[in-house]
């Protein structure tokens, strides 16, 4: 997403057969496409981007929710199960405030201003946390946060994090798959739970922030320790409860992809952890490539990112008034107008001169 003085802009470019890139065809885009829908001028400016497996959803400044792409599991929201190629509001959801969203795989889940959490869309796997597998077509509220107040919602690909605000000592629940240990809730692997469960091994830490993709999950505590849990990232053992990834720098933003993760420090540098395939790291065997270690299994896992240097990144999506990327790009989803691997941060041209800004998006 981007913006300049006079009016708001929404991109997007990437695999779009079904509708999820908002542009009303259903065909890949290699180079980014202006989304041109009435819907947007006419609502208040976007605040946060959320993308699922193929759906999308915009929370507007006023709270408001819009949604598109697929959602033949109802995970739009709209009370069907239709896919959808041009952005529409999720009226069930008109009369609250909506302050965060998250897009799963195949569902998608909303947090009022007022802590109450909502989720729709496929329940397969009890990652909606309704304490059944059922589907839902419309959002429905979660009702074993009814008397707690929910600060974050984070989905992965079939299962669910929920980080409460408050003194708590449980302040993080997980439900739906744990089939990789991504739950954290034992310390053994489960195929799945349909009702939240409290999150094991953070203690008297501080979380503040909460992050689910794939099979991945992550935190950040309030002192900047990146904790990671759930398919591992070095492909040789799934950790079932939270890890602290040792080191002396303090992370701010953490961003899991479907077999990697990229964290921010407090000094604008990135780090990733995995990525090895598809180029999503730069060459392994430059010398200059800062390692830090997990301390449960003393290998490297964290990596410096090359071809930054001298960037100092506000976001780890989108830093310094421009979108760099890199990794797969089979589908165009680089935006690089080709559908090339890249081994090193590319900037994507947007025709002109923009600045980004959209500080809550998830892009997965």
């Amino acid at each position: 997403m981007e913006e300049d003085e006079e009016k708001e802009e929404i991109w997007s470019w990437g695999a779009g057969t079904d509708g999820q890139l908002g542009t009303g065809r259903l065909e890949d885009e290699l180079i980014p496409q202006l989304l041109q829908s009435s819907l947007f001028s006419a609502a208040s400016p976007i605040s946060t981007l959320a993308c699922g497996g193929a759906h999308v959803l915009a929370l507007t400044s006023d709270g408001k929710v819009i949604t598109w792409g697929r959602g033949t599991s109802g995970q739009l929201g709209h009370g069907d199960i239709l896919s959808c190629s041009q952005p529409s509001y999720v009226k069930s959801l008109d009369n609250f405030a909506i302050s965060y969203v998250s897009a799963g795989w195949a569902y998608s889940a909303f947090v009022s201003d007022g802590g109450r959490l909502f989720t729709c869309g496929d329940g397969s796997f009890g990652q909606l946390g309704h304490g059944t597998y059922e589907s839902h077509c419309s959002p429905v509220e979660v009702s074993f946060f009814g008397s707690k107040t929910v600060e974050q919602i984070a989905c992965g690909m079939r299962h669910s994090l929920v980080l409460l605000k408050g003194g708590s000592i449980d302040k993080v629940y997980g439900f739906g798959s744990g089939k990789r240990g991504q739950l954290g809730i034992s310390k053994e692997k489960v195929r799945s739970i349909c009702s939240p469960q409290a999150v094991s091994g953070f203690g008297n830490i501080g979380i503040v922030s909460i992050s689910a993709n794939g099979d991945h999950s992550a935190a950040l505590s309030a002192d900047g320790h990146l904790f990671t849990w759930g398919r591992s990232f070095n492909s040789k053992f799934d950790e079932c409860c939270p890890q602290n990834i040792s080191s002396s720098l303090q992370f701010t933003q953490v961003a899991l992809g479907w077999s990697h993760a990229l964290a921010l420090t407090s000094d604008g540098e990135v780090f990733m952890l995995g990525g090895r395939q598809h180029g999503m790291l730069s060459d392994p065997q430059k010398s200059n490539n800062v390692k830090l270690v997990s301390e449960s299994s003393g290998e490297a896992v964290l990596e410096k990112v090359l071809g930054l240097d001298g960037v100092k990144v506000e976001q780890i999506a989108a830093g310094s008034g421009v979108i760099k990327t890199w990794g797969w790009g089979e589908h165009g989803q680089l935006g690089l107008g080709n559908t090339l691997d890249q081994t090193s941060p590319q900037v994507v041209g947007l025709g002109c001169q923009h600045r980004i800004r959209n500080p809550k998006s998830k892009i997965d």
